[in-house]
């Protein structure tokens, strides 16, 4: 059987702040014997739950990062019981290029679960994730946001399950990360997903989109750390009350909800995030620039609901997710 070659300089089995990486090697022009650092904390005080913290999944999307770079530095052990992982950049080849995908080997991160031992970088760190640090965990919290092609509303998030038991701690963990909207959605092609491999093994999973454009905002990391301690207290690792704020259920499970450009031009977009639409309405308009005698290609909604997403930069080429649109309804 082939072993992972992920080494850890942190030993999850003791107690205390431990701040260090997980070293996977990796042989390039530049260092025949190097390694690709992943930085990974853990802050540990006796038994009790474990809770996996993940941001930078993709390397594009900085709300997670921040939020949990900031949460590292200031969480002690006298705080905790039980165990906080945290690791706020696991496809640090992707973030240190500021790319949604790694730049060793074009790998997706978020689409290369359960990994290989043997396979790419991205494939190691999928594997390492998968044997290692899921099993450990009771609670799994992923920071999404839309990166650089995309915007959301700011949502958690989780999925329909076969196993309703599942969901329904699922949907409490979601509930008391305290988003302004939380939505229950239906993946277009869940296979690979980091997701899906939390959820597989049985674990408590939550993700975010809270928001996108490359950037973050002050507004987007106040959620994403007020998110994080409410999950942390929801799991009972941290102490306190949770603290709440008013959230909006959105139902993203139809696939007519998802606009796709099928020509490439300049996006006229139509209707901004959080406005209401009825089905048929005009989303966007997709112009071509070099021939202005010719009409432009109109995009309508395919359900009524909110624009809960849309594609960030002007230009848009075919197959691109030109909008995402959800359904204001309660979470059955």
């Amino acid at each position: 059987m082939v072993k992972n070659p992920i080494v850890t300089t942190v030993d999850f089995e003791r107690d205390g702040v431990r701040h260090g990486h997980l070293r996977l090697p990796y042989s390039h022009d530049a260092s025949a014997w190097g390694s690709v650092m992943i930085p990974i904390s853990q802050i540990k005080a006796g038994d009790g739950p474990t809770v996996l913290l993940s941001g930078g999944n993709h390397g594009d999307e900085y709300e997670g990062p921040i939020a949990l770079v900031k949460l590292a530095r200031r969480l002690k052990t006298k705080d905790v019981a039980g165990r906080v992982i945290i690791v706020p950049a696991m496809n640090t080849p992707a973030f240190d290029a500021g790319r949604r995908l790694s730049p060793l080997d074009g790998g997706n991160l978020n689409r290369a679960f359960p990994g290989r031992p043997d396979g790419t970088a991205t494939q190691k760190i999928a594997d390492y994730f998968s044997t290692v640090l899921i099993p450990m965990a009771d609670f799994v919290l992923d920071i999404h946001s839309g990166g650089k092609s995309l915007e959301f509303l700011p949502f958690a998030a989780v999925h329909r399950h076969d196993d309703a038991a599942l969901e329904e701690r699922c949907r409490a963990a979601m509930a008391a990360f305290g988003a302004p909207y939380s939505a229950v959605l239906r993946e277009m092609d869940p296979a690979g997903l980091y997701d899906t491999a939390v959820e597989a093994q049985g674990k408590v999973f939550v993700t975010t989109e809270l928001g996108g454009g490359g950037t973050a905002r002050p507004e987007s990391i106040a959620i994403a750390e007020r998110g994080v301690a409410n999950v942390l207290r929801h799991a009972g690792v941290l102490s306190g009350k949770i603290k709440s704020a008013p959230t909006a259920p959105l139902d993203m499970t139809d696939p007519q909800g998802f606009v796709i450009a099928d020509a490439g031009g300049l996006l006229e977009p139509c209707v901004g995030l959080g406005d209401r639409l009825k089905k048929g309405d005009v989303v966007a308009r997709v112009w071509n620039v070099t021939h202005p005698e010719h009409a432009p290609v109109s995009y309508r909604a395919g359900i009524d609901g909110l624009l809960a997403g849309r594609h960030f930069p002007s230009k848009v080429a075919a197959g691109d997710c030109i909008a995402v649109i959800a359904q204001e309804t309660p979470i059955t």
